[in-house]
């Protein structure tokens, strides 16, 4: 590679860093700045004077944050238990087993990647209110319990696992549920994670349809529970802040733990050429 080519990369990488990872870092110094502390200079300081996490603590003062990312936890931790169990046992049996309409079955999934949120949520709001879910925990979890895609990625990755050895497993007498757990599942780990993630990350970060069926503040997530507040928060930015960070900072966590998994699923989910 030729040195200005070179550079060229890495000033690309600088940019796109700068832009994706940017603003959460000025979130994350205006949220440690002190109340005496100018946030509008011209300009701009980033790095705060006398760095303070009393932000967080007023937070936690003025609405019961931790209680709203309780309930943010449930539903996520929720959501990845049935996106893991869903979508890999229907992405299995995409890959793997034969049935009549396995061919349209999977056409349905993909069709409903092209279906907008918005165009069947009321659908979505009249069913779990006839189930009588509405303003339950239980109805935020239930229309992205089993994800579209999440299913493709695991009918992908199930798909590339070399079909011999499974076939050796049923010369041993293994029917199609202990080849499920035994060989397919431990081969998939990587895309495993990958789904896991996805799924945290969209119930953590889902506004829309919380605010939609919850009308209880006791059971707001906390995206919720900070927008319907932000009136308390417009007039200091130092506390839309530290909202945001404690609204990021759990997926930043799991992406963290789970990164190694995470690059390794984007491979097993690769589709064969």
């Amino acid at each position: 590679m030729r040195g200005w080519e070179k550079v060229l990369r890495y000033a690309l990488m600088l940019v796109v860093l700068g832009v994706t990872v940017g603003p959460f870092l000025w979130q994350l110094s205006t949220s440690l700045k002190g109340p005496t502390e100018d946030v509008h200079t011209s300009p701009p300081r980033f790095l705060p004077e006398h760095p303070t996490g009393g932000n967080y603590a007023e937070v936690a003062d003025i609405i019961p944050v931790w209680d709203y990312a309780l309930n943010s936890l449930k539903v996520a931790v929720a959501s990845v238990a049935t996106n893991l169990v869903g979508a890999s046992t229907a992405g299995y049996a995409l890959a793997r087993l034969r049935f009549r309409g396995r061919r349209a079955a999977g056409l349905a999934f993909v069709t409903a990647l092209l279906v907008p949120l918005e165009s069947v949520i009321i659908a979505q709001l009249t069913m779990v209110r006839d189930l009588g879910l509405g303003n339950t925990l239980v109805a935020v979890v239930l229309p992205g319990a089993v994800g579209a895609l999440n299913v493709l990625l695991m009918r992908n990755a199930f798909a590339n696992v070399p079909f011999e050895l499974e076939e050796a497993a049923v010369i041993d007498g293994a029917n199609v549920w202990q080849r499920f757990t035994r060989i397919a599942l431990p081969s998939v780990r990587g895309t495993l994670a990958v789904v896991a993630i996805f799924a945290f990350m969209g119930a953590w970060d889902d506004f829309l349809w919380p605010l939609i069926v919850l009308s209880d503040s006791d059971r707001f997530t906390l995206t919720v529970g900070l927008n319907f507040l932000h009136g308390t928060f417009q007039q200091n930015p130092r506390l839309v802040a530290a909202g945001t960070v404690i609204a990021v900072a759990p997926l930043l966590v799991m992406f963290a733990v789970l990164q190694r998994y995470f690059f390794r699923g984007v491979g097993e989910g690769a589709l064969k050429g």
